[in-house]
């Protein structure tokens, strides 16, 4: 059913704006009322909410900002240091772009970010709704900064039943029509308004400035909007770990290839991922030692944006650290260097241990 636009349209904006002022949430990256925005901040904050929610991004972002407070220091910075401080936030090519994003802005540009969204797309890992939402927080162009909240509020407002992501470009075109001089503003409040009133269940229509202009609400489908593409069926891939340590507890971590799934990341010694688990024997051909290994009970499960993962572990102590090129490190260490959340649980299930071993939680969300 075609869409059509909401009566009085003009007063749309104002009443969000006004609703925001009072109801605007206060997050860490996020300016006081009436001061300009930071652009490193923004782009800071922006990269991190990629695929994460609010509540998820707050620590690291803190963490971050206060062992980087600028740009140059961010670019300066060693990649790996970069990847172990995310670690445990998941999605880590937004890490990589990050710093190639940092080295670039603070050696090529003498520090500035661009001033337009189109600009703003040159720089790795952003795309053309980060690249939108920073040039309208940090800069009020008018842009349309459609993440998942917003796409959600506008499907609603103006009954869009196209399936996503079909309904992309149509959302954005109402969305854009809409934003004012404010455009910051306007962004945030459509993101809180997603996140707080017209959320996926449920929404609380009777709170929300525009309940009386929102065709879905007028028909009763605020629920089934936006529609979604059918789910893909992921694949499921299995294989063997080996958690390899010596009688202190050491543990031994290779590092990932430069390019590919988890680049440049820390992993303990692994099999190949294939469709069927390797037998004992098949395991042990693959471990890095001929030693006597032991097989842990149970299997550790990952899910990946295109795959399921499951990993049986198998593990050996050492009287005596056999030659490697790997890297050695002490449970201690562990939450402080760049080991992704799946290789985590691997090592937790090799040490028969979940929790204490490393400090930060892990993240699976992927929403704000």
């Amino acid at each position: 059913m075609p869409s059509r636009k909401p009566t009085k349209q003009a007063d749309l904006p104002g009443l969000l704006l006004a609703w925001y002022d009072i109801h605007r949430r206060v997050l860490p990256w996020r300016a006081p009322k009436g001061k300009r925005a930071d652009p490193y901040c923004v782009w800071l904050s922006e990269i991190m909410l990629q695929q994460t929610t609010v509540q998820a991004v707050g620590t690291f972002y803190r963490k971050l900002l206060e062992r980087w407070p600028t740009v140059r220091d961010l670019a300066a910075a060693p990649q790996d240091d970069v990847l172990a401080a995310w670690a445990g936030l998941g999605y880590y090519a937004r890490a990589r772009n990050l710093h190639a994003a940092a080295k670039l802005v603070a050696n090529d540009m003498d520090g500035k970010f661009p001033l337009t969204a189109e600009s703003l797309r040159e720089l790795p890992g952003v795309g053309s709704y980060t690249a939108g939402a920073i040039s309208a927080i940090a800069y009020d162009e008018r842009q349309a900064a459609m993440d998942a909240n917003a796409e959600r509020v506008i499907a609603r407002l103006y009954a869009v039943d196209t399936p996503m992501p079909r309904a992309k470009p149509e959302l954005k075109a109402h969305c854009m029509a809409l934003v004012p001089a404010r455009a910051g503003d306007f962004a945030q409040a459509l993101m809180d308004l997603g996140s707080a009133i017209c959320t996926p269940k449920r929404p609380a229509c009777p709170q929300c400035p525009w309940t009386d202009y929102c065709l879905a609400r007028k028909r009763g489908i605020q629920e089934q909007l936006p529609v979604k593409a059918p789910k893909m069926v992921r694949p499921l891939k299995r294989g063997a770990a080996f958690v390899v340590t010596d009688k202190s507890g050491v543990v031994l971590l290779w590092k990932r290839p430069d390019k590919g799934l988890l680049a440049s990341m820390l992993e303990p010694p692994l099999g190949p991922w294939e469709e069927n688990f390797p037998s004992t024997a098949e395991a042990l051909k693959q471990a890095p030692f001929d030693v006597a290994w032991q097989k842990r009970p149970g299997v550790v499960r990952h899910g990946f944006t295109h795959f399921e993962l499951e990993i049986e572990v198998y593990v050996a102590e050492f009287a005596k650290r056999p030659a490697s090129n790997g890297r050695w490190v002490s449970r201690a260490d562990l939450p402080n260097v760049e080991l992704p959340t799946v290789m985590r649980k691997i090592v937790e299930h090799g040490f028969d241990q979940r929790g204490p071993l490393f400090a930060q939680s892990t993240i699976s969300a992927r929403k704000r």
